[in-house]
């Protein structure tokens, strides 16, 4: 299993900025490695988050997003207390998810 997202959230009005740094290789395919061989596909297809069980952001990714990528998104009506919940699944199947509190 993959390392913690690193995930904050911080509200400030009736606003709360979410950022989130996920741990993943990221590899497109294309890269060689030292024998010349080339090395697999594996990144993150799909990255969804949750206010409190309720979905506020899904996205769609490719191969050409960076090694450990960082995501930055806002959510209205979020306060202090509420659960943000940052899910990935790539595609090898592996999936991970990771949750803060608004603070």
């Amino acid at each position: 299993m993959a390392d913690p997202m690193r995930i904050r959230a911080q509200a400030a009005g009736d606003k709360t900025t979410v950022r989130v740094l996920m741990s993943h290789e990221m590899e497109t395919g294309q890269r060689k490695d030292s024998a010349g061989k080339v090395i697999p596909a594996w990144f993150i297809q799909e990255v969804s988050a949750t206010h409190n069980g309720k979905p506020v952001m899904t996205a769609e990714w490719g191969p050409s997003v960076s090694k450990n990528p960082f995501l930055q998104f806002n959510v209205k009506g979020a306060k202090a207390g509420d659960k943000i919940a940052v899910t990935w699944k790539d595609n090898k199947g592996d999936s991970r998810t990771d949750e803060a509190t608004v603070s």
